[in-house]
């Protein structure tokens, strides 16, 4: 199956999980597509000086691949600079937080695999 880039569902979350700013999610495949344990594919645009508050994850991990733009991620208590072509992957039990700090968009696949 092809999904034509443009043609994603997505929304607009402001404060997502109590961070600043928005972050535009777009479903790349959903949930009941994917036919395993993902439960998350999809592409997050945060503006300069957004971000996706520190949240955990449990009985479940999740990987970010940074396509572009700058971002500030604080993974497993430890902040550290990404930029394109970086990848987190944050496991089960622990939690994370990432910030737009450059002055581009920062692009990110996300993927959540549960347990």
């Amino acid at each position: 199956m092809i999904r034509r880039n443009g043609s994603y569902e997505g929304e607009v979350r402001e404060k997502m999980r109590g961070g600043k700013g928005t972050v535009r999610v777009e479903h790349l495949w959903k949930k009941d597509e994917l036919k395993g344990r993902t439960r998350l594919c999809a592409r997050l645009t945060l503006e300069p000086g957004s971000s996706i508050g520190f949240h955990e994850h449990l009985n479940e991990a999740e990987v970010f691949v940074i396509l572009s733009g700058e971002g500030k991620c604080l993974d497993g208590g430890v902040e550290t600079l990404v930029r394109g072509g970086d990848t987190v992957l944050t496991g089960d039990g622990a939690g994370h937080a990432i910030e737009a700090v450059g002055t581009v968009p920062l692009v990110i696949l996300a993927f959540i695999v549960q347990s």
